[in-house]
C-alpha cells in the first residue's frame, strides 16, 4: 500500500481493511465512524483494485466510485494500491489501547442526558487529541463509541454524554442497569476529529444535541492553549431542556472576549419562555454568513444536520471542503437494508 503524496508504504493483511492496516501501522489516516457510514476517510484510488464491503450510500455514491474515490474503512485491496489520500499529522503519535475504567460519578443534567465520569487505573493515562472518540466495548461483543467531552490536559476522568435512545443497548444500561462504580471496557482514542492547531483561521463550531461533547473538549483545549481566534458556537436542539449545559457556554463567553454563544431551538416549548434563535442550527449559520470562505468548521451532531450543513456550507457560502470537520453520529447498516 502506497499514500500518495506522502509516499508512505505498509502492508495490508489479509483480511483487513485499508484503515484497519493504517491504524495498525501508525499511519495517520483520516477517519470518523470506520463502518461506511460517514465518508470522512474518502480517499482517490490511484493504481491497483480493491473490493468495496457493507457502506451507505450517503457515504460514498456510484458515481464518486466510478470516479475511483474509495472509503478505506470498508475496502479490502486485491492487488497493490497507490490511494491518494490527505493524512492527519497529529494521529501518527497516538496509541490506540484497550483499557477499563470504573464510572465514579453520573450526572443527568436532563431526564434523557447521562454524562459519566470514568476512571483509569491509577497507573494509566490516555493519550488523546481533544475531540476524539472510544469505543464502549459491550459483553455481547458489540461496540458504541462515545466522544469524550473532556480536553486533554483535564484528564482526572474521561467523561462521556450519553443521550437515552429508544433500542439502544449502551443507554439502555446507562439509564435502566448499572450498578455504582462500575467497571467499563473501552478502545481508543479512535477518529478524526480535533481542533487542527496549525491554522489562524476563526471557526464555527457546529453542535447538535449530545454532539456537544467533542465540541466542548475542542473549545476547552483552545482555551487551555490560549488560542485567540475568534470561536462561535451554534448549539441546536429541540427545547431549552435539551441545552443541558446551557450555563457553560454562557460563562465561556462571558469570561472569553473570543467566543460567542448561540443557541437554536427547533421547537421550543410554551414553558421555555424561548426568546432566542430558533429553527435548524445550521441555518441560523447560513443566516449569519454571506461567505465561510475564510472560516474553519467544526460540526457534531446527526448526520442529517452535518450532510446538510456541509453541503451548503460549501455549495452556498464558499467554505473550502477542506476546512469542514465533521463527527456524524451514525450507525452502521447490513447490507441488505442499505439505500
Amino acid at each position: 500500500m502506497r499514500l500518495e503524496p506522502s509516499g508512505r508504504t505498509f502492508t495490508v493483511r489479509p483480511g483487513e481493511t485499508v484503515l484497519e492496516a493504517g491504524i495498525r501501522e501508525g499511519v495517520g489516516l483520516p477517519y470518523g465512524c470506520r463502518n461506511g457510514a460517514c465518508g470522512a476517510c474518502k480517499g482517490t484510488l490511484r493504481s491497483g483494485a480493491l473490493e468495496y464491503g457493507d457502506h451507505q450510500e450517503r457515504a460514498i455514491s456510484a458515481e464518486e466510485k466510478a470516479q475511483g474515490r474509495a472509503l478505506t474503512c470498508c475496502t479490502r485491496p486485491l492487488t497493490d494500491l497507490v490511494l491518494e489520500v490527505r493524512e492527519l499529522a497529529g494521529l501518527k503519535d497516538l496509541t490506540i489501547r484497550t483499557l477499563p475504567a470504573r464510572v465514579e460519578k453520573v450526572e443527568k443534567p436532563a431526564e434523557d442526558v447521562a454524562v459519566l465520569y470514568l476512571k483509569l487505573p491509577a497507573s494509566e493515562r490516555l493519550q488523546f487529541l481533544a475531540g476524539q472518540y472510544v469505543d464502549i466495548l459491550m459483553k455481547d461483543g458489540k461496540r458504541r463509541s462515545y466522544s469524550m467531552a473532556n480536553a486533554p490536559h483535564d484528564d482526572t476522568h474521561l467523561q462521556l454524554h450519553v443521550r437515552r435512545t429508544p433500542g439502544g443497548a449502551f443507554s439502555k444500561y446507562v439509564f435502566e442497569e448499572m450498578k455504582d462504580r462500575a467497571i467499563l471496557r473501552f478502545e481508543g482514542p479512535l477518529g478524526g476529529f480535533y481542533l487542527r492547531e496549525d491554522n489562524d483561521k476563526p471557526m464555527i463550531l457546529v453542535a447538535g444535541g449530545t454532539g456537544f461533547a467533542p465540541v466542548k473538549a475542542v473549545i476547552e483545549h483552545a482555551f487551555h492553549q490560549g488560542i485567540d481566534r475568534p470561536m462561535i458556537l451554534y448549539w441546536g436542539a429541540r427545547a431549552k431542556a435539551d441545552l443541558y449545559l446551557h450555563d457553560l457556554p454562557i460563562r465561556w463567553q462571558r469570561e472569553h472576549a473570543n467566543f460567542t454563544y448561540i443557541p437554536v431551538l427547533s421547537d421550543p416549548l410554551p414553558g421555555d419562555e424561548w426568546a432566542g434563535r430558533t429553527g435548524l442550527v445550521h441555518q441560523a449559520v447560513l443566516d449569519d454568513f454571506r461567505s465561510l470562505a475564510g472560516w474553519q468548521v467544526y460540526a457534531c451532531g446527526a448526520p442529517a444536520m452535518t450532510d446538510v450543513a456541509k453541503k451548503s456550507f460549501v455549495e452556498e457560502r464558499e467554505l473550502p471542503a477542506d476546512e469542514f470537520f465533521c463527527d456524524a453520529f451514525t450507525y452502521s447498516v447490513p447490507a441488505a437494508a442499505k439505500p
